[in-house]
């Protein structure tokens, strides 16, 4: 007979809101006498003081058993006790304890990674960063580094353990007539903007959101937009590396430039990023316009677009013609800002997306009460939390999802209109709740002579969605960068005036059910395998090294390693690895798959 037992352990964590379930599983199994294949039918009284003999041998053999299985259950009550708020009800039997004080839970910000470890350092200076990554080195000891974890596919992660440098976070130096800034790589880009705006500098562009570590950010080759600005890794002028073979060393385009090139967009592997010297520029207001549009009028002026805009994204709503259109552009020093008043206020805007949530509640016949405390007011959300409750209701129902995403173009159209401001207020993004993303990166010809093939991406993936069905949420991002001298970047390419195009495809996790989560999840890598079979070839597209994802399957992983080798330099990128750091303590599975060594190392 054979029992499992499934021990379900709630652990503490950095960020709270964030579980992961451990299975266990224990098996014990009671074996059967073996009836005797040679068993004479006997009348004889002589064999019954025999059979007696052979009885009570049996019961006491269960017995025993019996015994061992109680033993194993009082042990496994007390070592694995369950909380009293266990969601599992069949797991009431137990009672939780807790884990020890050691053991560090660290989510990436989607919750879609996860890993646990004991060992999760936070050195306060280079010194203590110095001394970690020796004596790691010496006992062989892995100690990723990670950032602020927000990485959608969790790529700093590492159970066998951890280096952060979120107490590094000092501003060493301002040059202001430079334009320059020297920092400790664990500081946060908000914090760096705010730490350098008395100054009158600010950085050149920014990614959506401002609360990665600019050593992050930096080494997975994070971008904003605008045809003309290239990805964030080419505002590096210097950097300092902490090493495990070679100790710190620092590197820029004077001293070793082809490690420099390589190693800004390093994904963590060359060493732990401890200082950055960035280019600023002089901080200034934008002017940022929003507009709705349908895909024929973005083909007429797309070029016009790229090319008289600082900064240009579109938001593509899936199973609609709108196209919402946002540039960013500086105040003109002579006219000033515009004057613009709203047409609709921001109750205005959301009116319909709340009358859907109203209408959604009753007809999936769920009563909301506004006197529940757990409930916020309808009129206090947000849109993007409105639409996170609403796809929360039926999140792969394409008639649900598309009537979501009808209410979002509705939005946007009644949220046409300027907004003034600094450029690190006006240039982020809100991306919503939780989600799966993936984000490719592709050649989209040149500033002066656009290929238009960005466009064609977008409409042949819509024409996807729309064939396979995809409940694909708004909104598909596009945005466009100039090139990268850094040879890992997606953007990378030697020619200097060559642009890339930017698109990112999304399913959010509005919800805590793990079961739910699970379906989202299969959907959404069915949905990204359709996009990965139909058009990144075609269109020569990499994905974002923040959002790429190793495959399980063996043919795929040797698939995507080869696809890699012929857009990145590994072999380069695999020796400087080895120099720098043999014993692969910075590394960690995902790293270590996506790059295998060559056959002739």
């Amino acid at each position: 007979m054979s029992r499992s037992l499934f021990l379900r352990r709630a652990l503490h964590s950095l960020q709270p809101h964030h579980r992961l379930l451990v299975i266990l599983s224990s098996s014990s199994t009671i074996p059967r006498a073996r009836p005797d294949p040679i068993r004479p039918f006997c009348t004889d009284a002589g064999a019954a003081p025999a059979a007696a003999a052979s009885s009570s041998s049996e019961l006491r053999k269960y017995l025993g058993y019996t015994a061992l299985v109680l033993f194993c259950g009082a042990a496994t009550y007390y070592s694995f006790p369950f909380p009293e708020n266990a969601k599992h009800k069949k797991a009431q039997l137990f009672r939780y304890a807790p884990l020890p004080e050691d053991l560090h839970t660290v989510s990436n910000w989607s919750g879609t990674h996860e890993v646990q470890t004991r060992v999760f350092h936070q050195p306060e200076s280079l010194a203590q960063l110095e001394e970690v990554v020796r004596e790691a080195n010496a006992k062989r000891a892995r100690i990723r580094p990670v950032g602020s974890g927000l990485s959608p596919n969790g790529i700093g992660l590492s159970r066998a353990g951890m280096v952060n440098l979120a107490l590094m976070d000092r501003v060493l130096e301002v040059d202001k007539e430079r334009r320059t800034v020297r920092v400790e790589a664990g500081i946060r880009v908000q914090q760096l903007v705010d730490g350098i705006k008395e100054h009158g500098l600010t950085l050149q562009n920014f990614a959506s959101i401002r609360e990665q570590q600019i050593g992050g950010i930096v080494q997975v080759g994070a971008h904003g937009t605008g045809a003309r600005l290239p990805p964030i890794d080419e505002q590096v002028i210097s950097m300092k590396l902490v090493t495990p073979a070679k100790g710190t060393i620092e590197v820029s385009k004077e001293k070793d430039p082809e490690l420099f090139y390589l190693a800004r967009c390093g994904l963590g592997g060359l060493g732990v990023v401890a200082e950055v010297t960035l280019q600023c520029v002089d901080r200034q207001e934008l002017v940022e316009h929003t507009t709705v549009s349908a895909m024929q009028e973005i083909k007429k002026n797309h070029k016009k677009l790229l090319s008289e805009n600082k900064h240009v994204k579109y938001l593509y709503i899936p199973y609609t013609d709108t196209v919402v259109v946002v540039t960013c552009n500086p105040v003109s020093k002579w006219k000033g800002p515009p004057k613009f008043k709203p047409k609709y206020s921001v109750d205005e805007a959301l009116q319909h997306v709340r009358q859907l949530y109203q209408e959604s509640l009753q007809e999936y016949r769920l009563d909301v009460k506004s006197s529940d405390e757990d409930e916020p007011d309808i009129n206090e959300l947000s849109f993007t939390e409105l639409r996170d409750k609403l796809l929360a209701l039926d999140p792969l129902n394409r008639d649900h999802v598309i009537k979501v995403n009808k209410a979002e173009a509705e939005f946007w159209k009644k949220s046409e209109g300027y907004r003034v401001g600094w450029s690190d207020e006006i240039l982020g993004f809100d991306c919503g709740g939780q989600q799966w993303v993936s984000e490719t990166c592709y050649p989209a010809g040149t500033l002066s002579k656009p290929s238009m093939k960005d466009i064609e991406y977008i409409e042949e993936l819509k024409q996807l969605i729309e064939k396979e069905d995809i409940p694909a949420p708004a909104p598909i991002e596009q945005r466009w960068t100039a090139c990268s001298k850094s040879p890992m970047s997606p953007a990378s390419s030697p020619a200097e005036d060559d642009i890339f195009s930017w698109v990112g495809i999304i399913m959010y996790l509005p919800t805590s059910d793990v079961r739910q989560r699970k379906e989202i999840t299969e959907e959404f890598f069915h949905y990204r395998r359709l996009t990965q079979e139909r058009l990144w070839d075609r269109y020569s597209a990499y994905e974002h090294w923040a959002k790429i994802e190793v495959p399980k399957d063996n043919e795929e992983l040797a698939a995507l390693q080869a696809r890699l080798r012929k857009r990145f330099p590994v072999d380069a990128y695999n020796k400087a690895r080895r120099e720098l750091d043999p014993n692969k303590i910075l590394s960690n599975n995902k790293l270590d798959k996506l790059f295998p060594p060559s056959e002739s190392h």
